[in-house]
C-alpha cells in the first residue's frame, strides 16, 4: 500500500494522513445554526448553493423554531441563530458579547383552512381572525365570516383552531398582527413567540401546523406562505388597514415593507402597515450573528456568506415564495457586516 512506503521512510502517521487525504477534506469547515422554520426552505437552498460554490464550507441548519434558535445562540451551542421575531432588549442583554440582526428575506403568514365543501379563496376580516383564535367565533357560518364571503357555502360546522405548540417567530408575527387589530387580543393574549392560547390544538413547526390543518376537516391555522403552497392548502385574503382584502403574494408583501422605516439595528415590525396594496401579516426574517466570533475561519466564512446572501442569494428567494430585500436594506446590511469582530 502507498502508506507503507512513507512508514518505512520514518514519516509520522499524522503527516502520512495529510499527504494521502484530499486537501478539502482536511480543511472542511462546518458552521452550525438553528432557529426559524418560517425561512427554512430558502435557507436550505442558500446553504446548498453556497456549499456547491465553496466546497470547503458546510452549513448545518436545524429548523427548530425561533425560540429554540435564540436559546441555542445564547447558550453558545451554535454559530448563528435565526428568528422571525426580533430579539427583545432583555434577550439581547442576556447574550454575551452582543448579537446583530441581519434581515434575509420577506415573507407572509397566511390563514390556511380545510373547510368541507369550500374550495375557493375565503376573505378574512381582522375581527374574524381575532374572534376565531380567541375562541369567540366557533362556527364557519358565523355572521362575521358570511358577511365577508357572501357567495361561499359556509357550513354550520364547528371551527377547529390549529396553532403552534413550540416557541415560534411565525406565532410572533401572527399574534403581533392580532394585537394591533384587536384590543381584546392585546389585553388577553398579547404578542410573543409563545402565548397562552384561548382555543385550539397545538402542532410543532410550520410543517406540523400545515399537516394538521390538511388532515383535519373544518380546521384553520396559520403558516408561512411557502408551506401553504407546498402542501396545496387553501389560504385566504386578509382585509388590510386600508380596508382592502389583499391576497398574500410577493407584490403585496413587498408593499408591506415599503411604508415602514428601517431602524439602524434592523429590528422592526411591518404587520398591519398602511397602503391599499399591502398584505397585513408580513414580516422580515433575521439571521442572528454574534458580534464577536473568536475563530477567524468561522468569522471569515460567516461574513463571506452574508455578503453572498445579500447579493447573489437574493435571486433565489422569489422562486421559493419569498420577497427579496429592498435595495436600501441590502445596502445598510452590507455596511453592518463590518461590525462583526
Amino acid at each position: 500500500m502507498g502508506s507503507e512506503r512513507y512508514v518505512k521512510q520514518g514519516i509520522p502517521l499524522v503527516a502520512i494522513f495529510l499527504l494521502l487525504c484530499p486537501a478539502q477534506a482536511v480543511a472542511q469547515l462546518l458552521i452550525n445554526g438553528a432557529g426559524a422554520t418560517f425561512p427554512y426552505p430558502v435557507y436550505a437552498k442558500w446553504f446548498d448553493e453556497y456549499h456547491k460554490r465553496n466546497p470547503k464550507i458546510q452549513f448545518n441548519y436545524q429548523s427548530i423554531g425561533s425560540g429554540g434558535g435564540i436559546r441555542q445562540l445564547q447558550a453558545g451551542t451554535v454559530d448563528f441563530g435565526a428568528t422571525d421575531s426580533p430579539m427583545t432588549d432583555e434577550q439581547l442583554a442576556k447574550s454575551k458579547g452582543g448579537v446583530l440582526h441581519f434581515p434575509t428575506v420577506l415573507g407572509a403568514v397566511v390563514p390556511v383552512y380545510n373547510v368541507k365543501g369550500v374550495a375557493g379563496e375565503l376573505n378574512f376580516t381582522p375581527e374574524a381572525l381575532a374572534g376565531i383564535f380567541l375562541g369567540k367565533i366557533t362556527r364557519w357560518n358565523d355572521a362575521e365570516l358570511v358577511k365577508a364571503n357572501p357567495k361561499a357555502a359556509l357550513p354550520a360546522a364547528p371551527i377547529v383552531v390549529v396553532h403552534r405548540s413550540d416557541g415560534s417567530g411565525t406565532t410572533f408575527v401572527w399574534t403581533d398582527y392580532l394585537s394591533k387589530v384587536s384590543p381584546e387580543w392585546k389585553s388577553r393574549v398579547g404578542a410573543n413567540t409563545s402565548v397562552s392560547w384561548p382555543a385550539g390544538l397545538g402542532a410543532k413547526g410550520n410543517e406540523g401546523v400545515a399537516g394538521l390543518v390538511r388532515q383535519t376537516p373544518n380546521s384553520i391555522g396559520y403558516v408561512e406562505l411557502v408551506y401553504a403552497l407546498q402542501n396545496k392548502i387553501p389560504y385566504g385574503r386578509v382585509r388590510n388597514a386600508a380596508g382592502v382584502f389583499v391576497r398574500p403574494e410577493l407584490r403585496s408583501v413587498t408593499a408591506a415593507a415599503a411604508g415602514v422605516a428601517m431602524p439602524e439595528d434592523f429590528r422592526v415590525s411591518i404587520t398591519n402597515p398602511p397602503g391599499k396594496d399591502a398584505y397585513p401579516i408580513a414580516s422580515f426574517t433575521w439571521l442572528l450573528i454574534p458580534v464577536k466570533i473568536a475563530d477567524a475561519r468561522n468569522r471569515e466564512a460567516i461574513t463571506a456568506f452574508l455578503r453572498w446572501m445579500l447579493t447573489e442569494g437574493q435571486k433565489l428567494a422569489e422562486p421559493l415564495g419569498y420577497a427579496p430585500l429592498p435595495k436600501s436594506v441590502v445596502d445598510a446590511e452590507l455596511k453592518a457586516i463590518a461590525k462583526i469582530q
